[in-house]
């Protein structure tokens, strides 16, 4: 039973993400990069020094928690799991012209990202509890007057949340920490559950600091280790790059113990995980960007737009690299069982770095929990837009239970489940994104034009 569904819900996602999503998220991306002339480019500098000056540099304004913890935010519900396991699984199942793909969405997702930001802080609003709110829910309803597709986003948002932020995530810290100590599955999952429960009930503002901590020392570690692996093997830097190109349009033959991939799966795998990495389109990262302390929506813009950039060509890089520099891929596990996920990661690591399973371990707890928690915060936001506040303390006591049942369960079936709900709630978004175009630009430009005098004066 359980196979023939996920075999319907992969044919479904095959045409769903190449036919639709593919299409969709192309189209939008492109003609933000053309409406906003460019804007991931020649503002690429300026938004980078941006996201890590100080608040007092980066403007200030209303809002729940500063530039720099949104963006830390919304990148520890991006730089997690799919970083990692979602990279491999990409390649494993597309071969390495997926990543081509993931590369290509990205950057034209950068100015996707730019987009989502502005409509986040233009129509958020403060709730009765004093936090903001905002996010594709709110301005599909208050900019396109589409209520039923701001509902139709928040519910598919919060289903979300428990596959993709959740289940996914619990399950690999859990059996992380039990190659790592041998520990139970159970009581770690007990431990993750409790713990996750302690920040969620503090709100974003504890979710915010825990991120900003949590987020610059996880991915320096795994970039640094990633990078040093590379730097090691860096005779095969070329042949990888040359055969991520290639494969990106020709397939990649079988070899070994993989079985090849088709140029179609390359583009759909690509696509999908790339959305899961840099959340582009998706209009998760919106709801993170709403809640920033900031003068003006351009410059939380700009901040959002550089956070695509860092978890899909800096991080997803880095692992899709390690695996092909130490030729891991197609190697099989002591049951004859095609590597995959995090145990084909570990693996690579292990071969260059003595004990490099570890890193790979400390990585997939860190960005493991910092997932968790904010994805916790974009699926409270969603329900709240469904059911207002009152939601709040039951969504966080159920998401803390799916914590605990998502380290103790089998989930072969969830990754297919991630793309669908992942590709359900982008379309809506997608919908306001062309809908909205025209708002965007001429709320950007007011923002071009603030910055050239701005550099004027200064």
């Amino acid at each position: 039973m359980q196979e023939k569904l996920s075999a319907l819900i992969d044919t479904f996602n095959y045409f769903f993400w190449n036919h639709c999503l593919f299409i969709l998220l192309v189209v939008v991306g492109l003609l933000y990069t053309v409406k906003l002339r460019g804007v991931q480019f020649k503002y690429f500098g300026y938004s980078l020094r941006l996201a890590f000056a100080k608040q007092s540099d980066s403007g200030d304004g209303e809002g729940d928690i500063s530039q720099f913890q949104a963006l830390m935010t919304s990148l520890a519900a991006t730089i997690g799991i799919a970083s990692i396991a979602g990279v491999s699984t990409a390649i494993v199942a597309g071969g390495f012209g997926a990543i081509f793909w993931m590369w290509i969405i990205a950057l034209i997702g950068m100015a996707t990202k730019f987009a989502e930001a502005i409509l986040a802080v233009k129509f958020r609003k403060k709730d009765k509890n004093g936090e903001m709110c905002g996010g594709p829910m709110y301005y599909i309803e208050k900019g396109l007057g589409w209520k039923w597709l701001g509902v139709a986003f928040a519910v598919f948002g919060a289903l979300a949340s428990f596959a993709g932020g959740n289940l996914i995530q619990s399950n690999s810290i859990a059996h992380a920490m039990n190659t790592l100590t041998g520990s139970s599955v159970i009581w770690v999952g007990i431990v993750l559950a409790f713990v996750t429960f302690l920040v969620l009930m503090r709100g974003i503002k504890t979710i915010g600091k825990v991120s900003s901590f949590l987020v610059p020392i996880m991915a320096l570690m795994y970039i640094s280790a990633g990078f040093y692996i590379i730097c090691m093997n860096y005779s095969q830097v070329p042949a990888v790059f040359s055969l991520i190109i290639k494969s990106a349009f020709n397939g990649q033959a079988a070899a070994g113990g993989f079985l090849g991939s088709t140029v179609a799966m390359a583009i759909q795998y690509g696509i999908a995980r790339g959305i899961s990495s840099s959340e582009a389109g998706l209009g998760s990262a919106p709801i993170a960007s709403a809640a920033a302390k900031t003068d003006v929506p351009g410059r939380q813009a700009m901040i959002s737009m550089i956070g695509t950039f860092l978890s899909v060509i800096l991080v997803c890089s880095i692992t899709a690299l390690v695996i092909g520099v130490t030729g891991v891929l197609g190697m099989v596990d002591t049951k004859g069982e095609l590597m995959n996920g995090v145990a084909l990661v570990m693996n690579a690591f292990n071969a260059v770095i003595p004990h490099g399973d570890i890193i790979v371990a400390i990585g997939v707890v860190l960005f493991g929990f910092s997932t968790i928690i904010g994805w916790a915060y974009y699926g409270e936001k969603c329900v709240e837009y469904l059911f207002q506040e009152r939601s709040i303390i039951y969504f966080r006591l159920i998401f803390c239970v799916v914590v605990f049942l998502g380290s103790i369960m089998h989930l072969n079936l969830v990754w297919p489940i991630v793309d669908l709900t992942n590709g359900l709630m982008a379309l809506p978004n997608l919908i306001a994104l062309f809908g909205l175009a025209t708002l965007v630009t001429k709320e950007s430009n007011q923002f071009f034009n603030q910055l050239a005098l701005e550099k004027q004066t200064s």
